[in-house]
């Protein structure tokens, strides 16, 4: 691997370098996962949602309160049947309050 003194984009480094290529794709997949079950979130919720880890088919939603949290894990069994139907199937989903920065 030659060494570079210079920047260059992500997309291209990504595509350059195994690591970085596996996690673009992680990435990518969770995206995927969180539009695919965007529309059965409460519209008060959508925006406490992020897509988080994916990582040995365990998904990982990352929520912006305790509140959000509670509703989540209420909506936990209709999202993984949605997503196995949309071919997104996954073992599990995790749901993590994020800390807030002060």
């Amino acid at each position: 691997m030659q060494r570079r003194h210079q920047a260059i984009p992500l997309q291209q480094a990504a595509q350059e370098s195994p690591t970085f290529a596996r996690l673009a794709d992680l990435v990518r997949e969770s995206s995927a996962r969180l539009q695919a079950i965007r529309g059965l979130l409460p519209a008060p919720l959508r925006a406490s949602v992020q897509a988080g880890p994916l990582e040995d088919g365990c998904w990982c939603l990352l929520v912006s309160s305790n509140a959000v949290a509670a509703k989540m894990r209420q909506l936990l069994p209709a999202l993984q049947a949605h997503l196995s139907i949309k071919g997104l199937g996954v073992t599990s989903i995790r749901i993590k309050v994020q800390n807030r920065v002060p």
